[in-house]
């Protein structure tokens, strides 16, 4: 029975924990990216730098907060920051609209050019963060504040495995689950919501209903910086912050919104966790966690891992693959907001 609670604390640690929490991070960002996609019908591939730049001004302001001492004890002082990066975050969504995608958007352009221009977008974004932050990985230390350490746990339960859980975890699964249930609540229950789900599903009708445009796409463009925000400072907390790491974040938050059916909120989020808990189940070695379910005979000598933990994008790739030449429409298909 104790090598079996040492078993669950080991898959607990390395699995259950860190996929809850990358899950939630990559279900915010396919959540931005579906919103852009069901209501402004483009592809947009600067997505993963407009998190990128949240997590900046959020670090910024975390290590301004910081050199004034002020903090909130056992909580990240980014909390503190968050809400100004998000506001900072909303303010480039709507500039980049005003200054180019609306352009395009009243020239009717088709969806690849809008694609395209947002690849434009996504490099000037990288170079203004490059500029301003530098190039190199930068330890976010204020998502190291720990509320369980995995020594506490190995006194308190006398197991051989220590169960570490961090404040940015726990802050990352809690904040996901209030701004996911605010988001469904906001599509399904306000006239605001109801408006961009009507002008997502015929814009036409829409138009003729009254909706306005301007107003739908302004609030489309404020909760995406929302929710670019909070995924990119939340993914620097609990990991680290390097510019080109969110350059390449745009594979699998874009694996997860074509996972989940791409323009489907809820498809956005179930694809999240389902590329970061095969992300991280994948490349994980199992070594430890049959020693304690095997008897002596049977431990495993190797490591017991199918790749290593530098293919883990490629495993969003290949799933993407896999789902778009088996069901291309994703696991939820035929539905938008």
């Amino acid at each position: 029975m104790v090598d079996f609670l040492n078993s669950l604390v080991v898959l607990l640690n390395f699995i259950i924990i860190p996929g809850l929490s990358y899950g939630s991070q990559l279900a915010l960002g396919a959540l931005g990216v579906t919103f852009v996609y069901a209501i402004l019908r483009f592809a947009n591939f600067a997505h993963g730098e407009i998190m990128s730049f949240g997590a900046m001004i959020t670090i910024l302001l975390t290590w301004f907060f910081q050199s004034q001492n002020i903090n909130l004890g056992i909580l990240p002082t980014a909390l503190l920051a968050l809400p100004i990066g998000v506001l900072a975050t909303i303010i480039l969504c709507l500039i980049s609209d005003k200054f180019v995608f609306k352009y395009y958007r009243h020239q009717k352009s088709v969806p690849v050019v809008l694609a395209m221009v947002s690849i434009g977008v996504m490099f000037v974004i990288n170079a203004i963060i490059r500029i301003i932050i530098g190039t190199e990985t930068i330890k976010f230390s204020d998502g190291q504040k720990f509320i369980m350490k995995a020594k506490q746990f190995k006194v308190m339960t006398g197991l051989n495995e220590g169960l570490a859980f961090k404040s940015s975890q726990a802050i990352t699964i809690i904040l996901t689950i209030v701004l996911l249930s605010f988001t469904f609540w906001f599509l399904q229950k306000t006239k605001t919501g109801k408006s961009m789900r009507a002008f997502s599903d015929n814009e036409d009708l829409a138009l003729l209903s009254g909706i306005n445009p301007d107003r739908v796409v302004f609030i489309t463009w404020m909760i995406v910086g929302v929710l670019a925000c909070v995924a990119g400072a939340l993914y620097g907390l609990d990991k680290s912050y390097k510019p080109i790491i969110y350059l390449n974040l745009v594979l699998p938050v874009f694996a997860s919104a074509i996972v989940g059916g791409i323009g489907n909120p809820f498809g956005a989020v179930i694809g999240g966790y389902v590329i970061a808990f095969s992300e991280i189940m994948i490349t994980y070695a199992y070594k430890k966690f049959f020693v304690y379910l095997l008897p002596g005979p049977l431990e495993p000598s190797g490591l017991i891992q199918l790749l290593s933990t530098d293919y883990k994008f490629a495993v969003s790739f290949t799933i993407l693959v896999i789902v778009l030449l088996i069901r291309p429409s994703g696991i939820f298909k035929g539905k938008v907001l």
